[in-house]
């Protein structure tokens, strides 16, 4: 009698079935991480719009308590968001965030054009609606009303 090794392989119907299953649950889970990712990016920009307004409001009340009355009309320098405020009356900046993000009109992240008063600080994000930002009366509020809510409460 002859010696018959059983082979141990897959057949080429089995690899066929694996790849088609594999195939069908990548379809069904990569377009549910991209939202994933979109939220992600919508709520970290929720916590720095909250961050501004809290800077904002810190800074205006120092600011009486020193006895300057100097408006806020800019928080970011134009090369990075969000890194120092306007100058006061003595001609200091604060830092506004600890640390100034970059401004790039890349997705998910702030880019800031302008200056002063005209100065507008911009969420490029095609998930939120690309919300445009503007400091009035020492207020980081929305530049056009219903754009924003995605980033604001």
């Amino acid at each position: 009698m002859k010696n018959q090794k059983s082979k141990q392989a897959f057949t080429m119907i089995e690899l066929i079935f694996v790849i088609v299953v594999i195939g069908i649950l990548a379809a069904v889970a990569i377009p549910r991480l991209a939202a994933t990712r979109d939220d992600a990016e919508i709520s970290k920009a929720r916590v720095t719009v909250a961050s501004i307004r809290n800077a904002l409001s810190m800074e205006r009340q120092k600011r009486i308590l020193r006895g300057d009355f100097t408006p806020i009309t800019s928080v970011g320098s134009g090369t990075n968001v969000f890194d120092v405020f306007s100058a006061d009356k003595d001609n200091n900046k604060e830092e506004v965030l600890e640390y100034a993000l970059k401004s790039s009109t890349s997705k998910g992240h702030w880019s800031v054009s302008g200056t002063g008063a005209t100065t507008e600080y911009k969420f490029n994000s095609s998930a939120a609606g690309n919300p445009i930002f503007i400091i009035t009366d020492g207020k980081f509020v929305c530049k056009t009303a219903g754009s924003c809510d995605a980033l604001i409460d």
